[in-house]
Formats: structure tokens, C-alpha cells, sequence
């Protein structure tokens, strides 16, 4: 069964800002909590093929997968989805950026299934990926603002 989840962030910063501090998958384990490395496979003009790796589990779990996205400067939208699903049957995420007053929203719509044989169901992990993608979007609208604030 098709589950998804749908959140946003004000992040008072630039749109041009928000979308370069964003959009760069080399950075993203210094902006993001749980991503231990990001390993480049592919590049070809707006779309990146790479490997991301999760910082372990409270159980030691270390995940891993490869995933590819394309950006859209013109509409700033990103969609990106999991080459490798994993415990997943597939796994697409949309970006979308929008100026909104001073700043930008950010906001990122999930789509995935889970395979029946993964570790969870599809209600535990879109509870699990919505409770995730909050804190993450957290600390991004922090390290955002902060690196915005310093280039002033």
C-alpha cells in the first residue's frame, strides 16, 4: 500500500541561499544529523547518482543506499528517488522551494511502499520518516539561517 508524508520549513534565508546549501549532496553530512557520508557515483548536468550513508542506529544498524536526484532551478524542484529501495518497493522525494516574505519555504513530499518482507510496515515507517524529516528540516533551517546570517 502507497504511503507518503508531506513537510515544510520557513527557513529565514534566501531562496538562492536555501537552494545552494541545500542542493549540494557533498555537504549534506555536515547539514543533516543522520547522514555519515555521501559518496558521488555519477554526475551528468542536474543529476547526481550517489551513495548515502546513515549515521548508525541506537541498535548499530548502518544504512546505506544509492540514490539519484535532479534539480530544477527554473521551477526550484528537486526530485530525486532510491536506485537501491532497500526495504522499500520504491521511494521518490519531491523538493519544492518557494520565497515567502524575507525567507523561503522548503518543503518535501515522501511517496514509498514497503516491500512486505522489510522490517516495518508502512504505518510505523511514515510515522518514523515524518518524526525524522521534522527534526532534519530543524536543524537545516538552523544551519541555514546561522551560514546565511555569517555571510552578511
Amino acid at each position: 500500500m502507497a504511503s507518503s508524508t508531506d513537510n515544510s520549513v520557513y527557513i529565514a534565508a534566501p531562496l538562492d541561499v536555501v537552494w545552494r546549501l541545500t542542493n549540494d549532496v557533498r555537504t549534506w553530512p555536515g547539514l543533516f544529523t543522520e547522514y555519515a557520508s555521501v559518496d558521488v557515483l555519477h554526475e551528468d548536468g542536474p543529476t547526481v547518482r550517489f551513495r548515502l550513508t546513515m549515521v548508525p542506529d541506537d541498535d548499530g544498524t548502518v544504512w546505506s543506499w544509492v540514490s539519484e536526484r535532479t534539480t530544477d532551478i527554473a521551477t526550484r524542484s528537486v526530485r530525486a528517488h532510491r536506485v537501491e529501495t532497500g526495504p522499500f518497493v520504491y521511494m521518490r522525494i519531491h523538493w519544492t522551494y518557494e520565497s515567502e516574505g524575507e525567507g523561503t519555504r522548503m518543503r518535501w513530499r515522501q511517496e514509498f511502499e514497503a516491500k512486505p518482507e522489510a522490517p516495518f510496515d508502512d504505518a510505523s515507517i511514515t510515522k518514523r520518516i515524518n518524526d525524522n524529516t521534522r527534526i532534519q528540516m530543524d536543524v537545516i533551517k538552523k544551519k541555514v539561517e546561522a551560514a546565511a546570517a555569517a555571510a552578511v
